[in-house]
Parts: structure tokens; sequence; C-alpha cells
């Protein structure tokens, strides 16, 4: 009775979540490949603030306008109960965000979809801007007189212009250079003093701010690179080194000032950048076939969360897989482990570490603690005490090594906080249990099964396949709990013992 209600339980679930997958792929075309698609970005803009009770709250916000190299293909603005306007404004769109009254936390989102296309923006005849010098004082006015006859006579046109001043603003020591960059050596005042600089020289230039697209870019920080305009198009140029040619995923956000315009009403305001890398042209057919259908399969779908929400679960939906592998490893093949969700945890630390790095910090860190461990039982310490006592050593041993490493220039070992503390503390207090109840080749049988758990999991959780397989098609996992529920069942031999029973096959 009880293995007939687990297996139509089991059934019940595949066909669940195999019928969801097959509609969503097979009628609506969401892909069931990572590259089946043109590379798109989702970009999201988060603008944080407290309200100033009772005042009118008003945000001007920069949004992209044709950024060089990329198309926009979609965006979505995110502002309840506030009234929102756009406009371009010299050379820049900027959205306008006001409200009558508003209190507390706020919170203003801006969402595009953008994708690698032919840059049409800096094609070549293209007459230059006007140039309006900037407003010096009278000893910055002199220095700038100065440094733009030395510039001239160490250039030959505008390009080499440019780079000879971005290079004379690096010279720390120099008090001229130090009273233009009034103390900030940033790459954004760089990028405004040397815009300043050759609008006196008269060459149009400007700052750019913008990010670098990353796969799971959280956080991203604003970076600003300077734009010179050589009569044709328009150059880009890194502030602090000089160096020609925009990276290619590098997305521009605004020109001439930072994306924050100005606010009223506002205090403690806070931006920040997400972007996640997507799926386009299939994806984009699925999300139209499923509305012209009213289908809600993809309305209520993982990507209309927040880019920042889409990247936490992207890594999520993969721990069931490697609790399966877990699974899989113990009941069927009979490795020993330490537990389940300990090589879980473990092979989510190696996402920052990479396998090799992770694996010899896990033995080391491990070893290490095994030997304060056995210390620790000469002083007969109680349980709760003895774990508090190992984890410190554990964390003293983990801030040792990053020291260690980075002084010896070895970056690996800079990643080896991202260990699970606990986790290791409580393998090397169940090793050493181990050890002394059952022998060292028990206790090394547990540590070495569960690093190979850890790794076949790691293996599997950062396959970009599987990744893209779980996040658009989450009811997937209805399938792996069904396969993890029928072998909760499963009592037959393992694939070790075989080898341990092969005499009495005989």
């Amino acid at each position: 009775m009880r293995n007939r209600h687990l297996l139509i339980l089991c059934l019940l679930l595949v066909t669940a979540g195999g019928s969801l997958f097959l509609y969503k792929w097979l009628d609506l075309g969401v892909p069931i490949k990572a590259d089946n698609a043109i590379g798109a970005w989702t970009v999201e803009a988060r603008i944080r603030f407290s309200a100033q009770s009772g005042k009118p709250v008003k945000v001007r916000f920069a949004v992209p306008l044709r950024p060089p190299g990329f198309a926009l293909l979609d965006e979505t603005f995110v502002s309840s109960g506030y009234g929102l306007s756009t406009a371009v404004q010299d050379g820049d769109r900027e959205a306008l965000w006001a409200i009558r009254r508003a209190r507390g936390e706020q919170e203003l989102y801006y969402q595009a979809v953008v994708y690698p296309a032919r840059d049409t923006a800096q094609s070549t005849g293209s007459r230059p801007p006007s140039v309006e010098p900037p407003q010096f004082s009278d000893a910055q006015a002199a220095v700038v007189a100065s440094l733009v006859e030395q510039i001239r006579a160490h250039s030959a046109d505008i390009a080499t212009f440019a780079v000879e001043t971005l290079q004379r603003l690096g010279a720390r020591d120099n008090s001229d250079i130090n009273l233009l960059l009034t103390g900030d050596d940033s790459p954004q005042r760089r990028a405004e003093v040397a815009a300043g600089i050759l609008a006196t020289a008269n060459i149009a230039a400007r700052p750019v701010y913008g990010f670098q697209l990353q796969k799971e870019g959280r956080r991203l920080p604003l970076l600003t690179r300077l734009e010179v305009h050589n009569g044709e198009r328009w150059l880009s140029l890194d502030p602090l080194s000089g160096a020609q040619g925009q990276p290619d995923d590098f997305l521009v956000w605004s020109r001439g000032k930072p994306p924050l315009r100005d606010s009223d009403g506002v205090r403690h305001l806070r931006l920040e950048f997400s972007a996640a890398e997507n799926t386009y042209e299939a994806l984009a057919a699925a999300r139209q076939r499923a509305a012209e259908r009213g289908s809600l399969a993809l309305q209520f779908s993982l990507l209309s969360l927040p880019v920042q929400m889409q990247m936490v679960y992207r890594v999520v939906l993969t721990m069931p897989l490697g609790a399966l592998i877990i699974v899989l490893l113990r009941n069927v093949v009979g490795i020993k482990a330490f537990g389940t969700f300990a090589p879980i945890l473990i092979a989510l630390a190696f996402r920052e570490t990479r396998l090799l790095n992770g694996i010899l910090l896990f033995t080391g860190i491990v070893a290490l603690g095994l030997g304060a461990r056995f210390y620790m039982e000469r002083l007969k310490l109680l349980l709760v005490p003895r774990l508090a006592s190992v984890l410190t050593v554990v964390v003293l041993m983990m801030a040792m090594l990053s020291v260690l490493t980075y002084q010896l220039g070895i970056g690996a070992g800079l990643s080896v906080a991202l260990f699970p503390m606990v986790i290791l503390t409580m393998t090397i207090e169940r090793m050493s249990i181990g050890w002394e109840e059952a022998g060292p080749r028990e206790a090394l049988q547990q540590a070495g099964g569960s690093l190979l758990a850890a790794s076949l999991a790691y293996l599997v959780m950062t396959e970009r396949q599987v990744q893209h397989l779980v996040f658009m098609f989450p009811e997937l996992l209805l399938i792996v709990l069904a396969i993890t529920l029928a072998m909760g069942r499963y009592t037959g031999y393992r694939l070790t013992e075989l080898r341990r029973f092969k005499a009495l096959a005989g």
C-alpha cells in the first residue's frame, strides 16, 4: 500500500513537471539551449532614498539613448504612485519621477533589455559638436594654458593630444596637476578635467558613464571613460591609462554627467546597477505567443523577478540537482560522506575558488583543523565549547592563509573566506569522532567521499546548460523530486558492496 502511494505520487510529479516543460518548450517555444539565440542583457537600475516628510519629491535620472555597440530592445519603468516623463537633454535621455507627497523609504526601478549590435552612433562623417570651454579659477586657467601649449608641442593630432593630456594628469607629484584635480585622482575626476583641458584647446570631449556587463552582475560599479571627437567620430579612452578603444562589454549609460542628475525632497539617495545575460528572439517570441494566448506560464515566471533575485535563483535552483547526486552516490554507489548538505555547501564555495583551488584549500584547512581538534581532546572539553574553539581556530587559519597567499601573490587564497566555516568545523568534528570510533581508514573514506561528492555536484551545478534549463523550466525539479522520493525506497545492493560480496556469488 505504501509503495503504491509513493508510486502514484512520483508519477503525478513526473507528469506535472514533464507536461509543463513540454508545453513551454513545444507550444510556447521557450528555448531549451542556452545558446539558442543572440545574447541579450537585462540591465536594471535601482534608485533608493528616504523621502522628506511633507515635501514634493523629484528625481531626474539618465537612461540609455543609442548606446554605442548595443541596441535597446525594451524598457520598463517601475514607480508606483509617481508621475513619469522622459525627455532628451543635450544628447542624453532623462527620466523624471515626481510625486506630491511621499513618506519613508522609496524605490524606483528602470529595466532595459539590450543586445550587441553594429555601432551606428559613431559613424564617420559626423560633425563635431560645438565646444564650450569650462570655467576655471585664475590659477587653474594659467595651469591649463601652460599645459595646452606643452601638450600641443608633444602631439600630432587630436587623438595623441588627448592621450598626452591623460598621461600628464597621471603625474601625482606635480603641484599644478594636483591643483586641477583638487585632491581627487579618481577616473571620473580625471575625465572631467581632461574634457575641460581639451575644450580649452577647442577639442570636443566629454566624460562617459557606464559599466561592464557580466553574466551574473550584481551591484555593478559605475565606471567612467573619456570620449573625444577627432572631427569624424568619437574616440573612447581610458582616463587612467589613455588606452584607446572601448571594451565590447562596456555599456554606455550617460554622457557628460553622471546618471543621477538632481533630486528634490530626498535624503540618502542610493543607486545600484545589476545585469543578467539572457537569450533573445526565441524567448521574446515565446513571451509574445504566451501573451496572445493569455497564458500565465511566462507572466509568473522567474524572468519577472528583479535581476538580483534572478541571479540568486540561478544558483539556488541547481541545489536540488546537487542533492540528487549525493543521494545517488550514497544509496546506489555506496560512497561514504559527511551528511548531505555539507558537500552541497562546499560545492557552492567551489564556484568562487574553482575546483582545483577549492580541493586544495578544503584539504589543507581540514587537515590543520583536525590536528587542532586532536589537541583539544587532551583538554577534556565539553562538546559546545570544543566546537566553538575549533570554529575559532578555523577562522584564524583562514585569515592567516588569506594574508599569506596575498603576500605571495597567489590570488586563489583570497577566496578561502567563502568557505562555509561552520560546515568545515562540523566536518572536522565528525571526522575526528569517526577517527576515534572507527579508525583512520573510515574517517578518511568519509572525507574523501565528501570531497568527491562536492566536486561532482560542483561540475553539474556550474554547467551553463543545466543552469539554463532549471531557470527557464523550474518545473523540471518536480521530476528531480520524484527521482529522489523513489530512491528513498531503494534497498538493493550498492555498487561498492558488489566487490565485498563477490565471494558469496561464487
